[in-house]
């Protein structure tokens, strides 16, 4: 191979893996809105069943770190019972799990 077909093939690879990259509005509406809803109040049907916390509270936002958050989305969140309150989030990468992360922090009133 070439340097101009691999320069063409690391280009391409670049170009499919972002292609395919959610970008944060769509993950935020896919995997969080139902609990969470859009605004991250918690204030959806879902939501109030778990007792969702409201993301927009700076006091809430205080209790957890980003690596908490991270942890939380790739692992997912079980009560004190065991009991799953959210589900991990499969197939992000760790940059579209950085940016749901930052999302969140700017929900904060």
């Amino acid at each position: 191979m070439n340097k101009t077909h691999a320069t063409l093939a690391v280009a391409s690879l670049l170009f499919t893996s972002t292609a395919f990259a959610a970008d944060v509005a769509t993950n935020w509406e896919n995997n969080c809105t139902s609990c969470h809803g859009a605004d991250g109040r918690g204030d959806t049907k879902m939501g109030k069943k778990l007792k969702i916390k409201n993301l927009t509270d700076a006091t809430v936002q205080a209790k957890f770190t980003d690596e908490q958050a991270v942890k939380a989305v790739k692992e997912g969140v079980k009560d004190a019972n065991g009991k799953v309150t959210m589900k991990a989030i499969e197939g992000l990468t760790d940059d579209e799990i950085t940016a749901l992360v930052a999302h969140v922090r700017s929900l904060k009133k």
